[in-house]
């Protein structure tokens, strides 16, 4: 009789057997029940769940197959038989592999069992504690086998289903790419065919666009033909008729004017009651913006002018607080949009004696000129030809012809394509007009176009004098810019 060490427990336990954790959860716990069949076969002794033997499962999907019959045809129903056998009998091979290999492993389990019953009959004391243990072991790892080849069906099951998905999906993936391609390609087709149809349209409406243009061009040169035609026969007796008529109307009005003026300002002096006083000096001029005002002597008393110092104001009424014309020291005086809706005076001094004129109601606008700046501001920039007469206080020679810009932002003077100045509107610029200078005056603007550079500019009228100071004023306000003259305080007269 072979005696078993005391050291065959710890043996197997420690190089045969790996140990089993305590927290391990098996799903029976007890020993399967197994038989032994012919050429050491394991049958195991099903308790609960009943499992289909390969012949069934065949057998089934053949019945399956059959109910399908009616839907199929004879040749798709062969096929698909041939195939599902063909499928069945890789799955039994397989199957047969693994278990063979599962029932190789129960199979020593099993006789390893048995032997160690049939030794634990012989043994006793301490041997036959160890041969219990060592059956215990045996025990737990064919519970363990058992757990570990249900998870591994599990497994498998869910590896098929997931399979069927990703089969199912693949294929619901492929028909929806081909329904878009289809419907692609039948948009591409409608695009194509309104690509068609515009392009049709196109030519259709070029051709008739062609056709009708060439004839309202005839008409049109025939109706151009007509109005020069016309204009050659009437308008150039029409035009000197109404510019005579104008010039008369200018030379009536201005003498009215005059007329009206020495009235007002004989009404003033009866008014005052200084009749028989003697006036030494009187302003004389159209009081209205435009024109120029100069002082003349009226009395043989009157010291002569170049021996007095002149000085020019303007007030907002009679006595009312007066604002000194910075530069306004000659005889002669321009009146600009400042002084328009103001009286303009003037002071002549001697050594011992200082005389006041002023004019004998405010200054007039001049007509129409609102409304043309008006529509200049609506431009981006407005070009004014003008002659530059000094520089710095240089004068200047009389050719020298150079176009003023006066823009939204900035003013720029310029003389064929050099620039001479180009500033933006700011505090330090002043533009007003030129106080003195005789008959020219009304015409002249004195610019100072930055700290060390002024200009005396003269324009084509007094007309595009004024409206020049009006427009880069009302473009300097837009900026926050206050734009006057030399001391001038506000811009209440603009």
């Amino acid at each position: 009789m072979t005696r078993l060490g005391r050291g065959f427990s710890y043996t197997m336990q420690n190089d045969a057997v790996s140990p089993v954790s305590a927290d391990v959860v098996f799903a029976s716990t007890r020993f399967p029940k197994y038989k032994i069949g012919a050429n050491n076969q394991i049958v195991e002794v099903k308790e609960d769940q009943k499992m289909l033997s390969h012949k069934e499962m065949v057998a089934r999907e053949t019945a399956l197959l059959l109910e399908q019959q009616q839907r199929l045809s004879v040749r798709d129903l062969a096929s698909k038989f041939e195939k599902g056998s063909a499928a069945a009998a890789k799955l039994s091979d397989e199957a047969r592999l693994k278990e063979a290999a599962s029932l190789e492993k129960h199979v020593l389990l099993k006789k390893l069992r048995d032997a160690l019953e049939a030794l634990r009959g012989r043994v006793g004391g301490k041997n036959k504690d160890d041969v219990e243990e060592a059956i215990a072991m045996i025990e737990a790892l064919a519970v363990q086998l058992t757990q570990r080849e249900g998870e591994l069906i599990q497994e498998k099951a869910e590896v098929k289903k997931l399979a069927t998905f990703l089969k199912q999906a693949s294929e619901d993936a492929k028909k929806l790419v081909d329904e878009e391609r289809a419907f692609a390609r039948a948009e591409i087709e409608n695009a194509r065919a309104a690509v068609q149809r515009v392009e049709e349209a196109l030519q259709e409406h070029e051709r008739i666009s062609r056709a009708s243009g060439k004839q309202d061009l005839d008409e049109l040169m025939k109706e151009v033909q007509e109005a020069r035609r016309i204009k050659m026969l009437h308008q150039p007796s029409r035009v000197m008729d109404m510019e005579n008529e104008l010039q008369a109307l200018r030379i009536q009005l201005a003498e009215k004017s005059k007329c009206s003026l020495q009235l007002q300002k004989e009404l003033e002096m009866s008014k005052k009651g200084d009749k028989n006083k003697p006036h030494l000096y009187e302003i004389d001029g159209m009081e209205a913006l435009g024109s120029y005002l100069r002082i003349y002597p009226c009395s043989d008393s009157a010291p002569d002018l170049s021996e007095c110092t002149i000085q020019w104001y303007r007030s907002t009424a009679e006595g009312g607080k007066r604002e000194l014309i910075s530069g306004a020291t000659k005889s002669e005086y321009a009146p600009e949009p400042f002084d328009v809706g103001r009286i303009l005076q003037a002071d002549i001094s001697t050594s011992d004696h200082t005389t006041t004129i002023m004019t004998s109601a405010p200054i007039d606008p001049a007509a129409g000129l609102g409304n043309y700046v008006e529509a200049l501001v609506r431009r981006h920039d407005t070009e004014f030809t003008v002659v530059v007469i000094q520089m710095n206080g240089v004068d200047q020679p009389s050719q020298s012809i150079h176009v003023l810009h006066i823009g939204k932002m900035r003013i720029k003077l310029r003389k064929g394509q050099t620039t001479m100045a180009k500033e933006y509107y700011s505090n330090s610029m002043q533009l007003c007009g030129i106080r003195g200078g005789g008959n020219a005056a009304a015409q002249s603007v004195y610019w100072q176009a930055k700290m060390g550079l002024s200009f005396i500019l003269a324009f084509e009228s007094e007309r595009e004098r004024n409206a020049a100071i009006m427009l880069a004023r009302r473009f300097a306000f837009d900026c926050n810019i206050m734009l006057a003259g030399p001391d001038d305080r506000s811009a209440a007269g603009t």
